[in-house]
């Protein structure tokens, strides 16, 4: 056990291939705005906010690489782990600048962009985070962190960049400015605040595990005080943090069993679920459009009960009633989709049934054997065979287990004065059969007609 423990502290430690003097000083040369990283903010801004708008995922990743936004975010979780206030207050400043640019950026791209997509899936996706989004961007930043400290730089950054996605949640925000659409405004910057927290985060225990040499004060009043509004601040990014993961995580487990009762609730009765909206704001809530007759009662029980099994609470199942009947003319334009939908939906289900059942049925047709043809080929090689059986089964063991092989017997009856050659007979049928689990044997002409008896019976 002792020789394991040394083993597992020789392969993780970091210590003789980090160096930190080198990191602290890249983070630091990285935090400043001006000059050429202005312009590759804005140009990495415009062609990020051209992928979301033409949902290509490539130009957005190439916009992602460009990007020099990790800079001050990585500063950010350096001086709160060195007690630097300077570094702190100067990382902040230009984060602060970084995203006003990209926003103002993206959001006049938008006003004269002569686009307008009908399901812009890729600004969509930038404004409902997930706890995947949380979980991204903590391991994110502690890629990032332990690739900058280490002497050997490779390719990480680059990953990181792309994995933790700083620039599309900015881009989003600048849509929703741009569109009047509050709620995507809302929901990028969310996301883009949860990308930066749990990144700062992930530097700072960084720095803190890794012993970076914290700022020395000479006043040891200055000292205090500044370690206090240091752990004032950590407490403040921490707790907004945990809050918003917590939120995240209910939120998507809410999704999912929305989802989950949806798949299972297409109808009930008459009545048909034509439309659903998912709201999160003061709780979460799931409202669902029912068309068809009056819902009775006894009906909205069901449904409550249903969606109560998914974990979905009555207070927060929310039922509309459409007017008219499902058969009726004045079904509405969203009611006759969603039935569309259902119908193609079983449709596909139904062909790849059948697709499965035809796959199936060929394997049983290539595996037929052609007994006729092969019974006529060994009578002309072997004139003395009377009679012939071939039967497909298995050998079971009867271990503990109880595995099964697959196998092919072929029966023959010869006349007296016949002696085939068994050996030569098996390895013929074999390759003629592609079978390798193939036995021939010699068996009376009694056995034969008992199994042909059975078989016609």
């Amino acid at each position: 056990m002792n020789r394991f423990k040394a083993y597992i502290q020789r392969l993780t430690n970091i210590s003789d291939h980090t160096d930190i003097p080198a990191a602290v000083s890249n983070i630091k040369g990285n935090i400043n705005f001006r000059g050429p990283n202005v312009w590759i903010l804005v140009f990495s801004i415009i062609i990020a906010s051209v992928g979301l708008n033409v949902n290509s995922i490539p130009v957005i990743i190439g916009a992602m690489l460009i990007s020099p936004l990790m800079g001050p975010i990585f500063g950010l979780g350096l001086g709160l782990g060195t007690n630097d206030t300077a570094l702190i207050r100067d990382s902040l400043k230009n984060l602060v600048i970084m995203i006003v640019i990209s926003v103002i950026a993206s959001c006049l791209y938008f006003l004269i962009s002569p686009l307008d997509l009908d399901k812009p899936t890729e600004l969509l996706a930038r404004t409902n985070p997930t706890i995947y989004d949380v979980l991204i961007a903590l391991f994110g930043g502690f890629a990032g962190i332990f690739e900058i400290s280490r002497r050997e730089k490779g390719t990480v950054m680059s990953g990181v960049a792309i994995a933790t996605a700083l620039m599309p949640p900015l881009c989003t925000a600048g849509y929703g400015i741009a569109s009047g659409k509050v709620l995507y405004f809302i929901g990028a910057s969310y996301l883009f605040f949860i990308n930066c927290a749990f990144i700062i985060l992930a530097t700072y225990f960084s720095v803190r595990y890794m012993k970076f040499p914290s700022v020395k004060f000479a006043d040891p009043r200055s000292m205090k005080r500044t370690k206090r509004l240091i752990s004032a601040v950590v407490v403040i990014l921490i707790v907004p943090s945990v809050l918003s993961a917590v939120s995240v995580i209910r939120q998507n487990n809410f999704d999912i069993a929305a989802d989950d009762f949806l798949k299972e609730t297409v109808s009930i009765g008459d009545n048909y679920i034509y439309n659903h909206n998912i709201e999160h704001h003061k709780g979460s809530k799931l409202e669902i459009f029912m068309a068809g007759p009056p819902l009775t009662t006894e009906k909205k029980e069901s449904l409550y009960e249903r969606a109560a099994g998914f974990g979905i609470g009555r207070d927060q199942l929310v039922i509309t009633e459409s007017t008219g009947s499902a058969g009726g003319n004045d079904m509405n334009e969203e009611f006759l989709k969603s039935l569309y939908d259902i119908t193609n939906d079983e449709i596909q289900k139904r062909e790849n049934l059948i697709a499965e059942l035809e796959a199936e049925l060929r394997k049983v047709e290539d595996s037929e054997i052609p007994y006729g043809q092969i019974a006529r080929e060994i009578a002309t090689q072997i004139p003395g065979i009377t009679s012939l059986a071939i039967l497909k089964g298995a050998s079971v063991d009867m271990g503990d287990d109880y595995t099964t092989e697959d196998r092919t017997y072929v029966l023959i009856s010869c006349g007296n004065d016949s002696a085939p050659n068994m050996e030569r007979l098996r390895e013929w049928l074999s390759v003629r059969l592609n079978e390798e689990n193939l036995y021939v044997m010699k068996v009376d002409r009694n056995v034969i007609d008992g199994i042909k008896e059975k078989d016609s019976k």
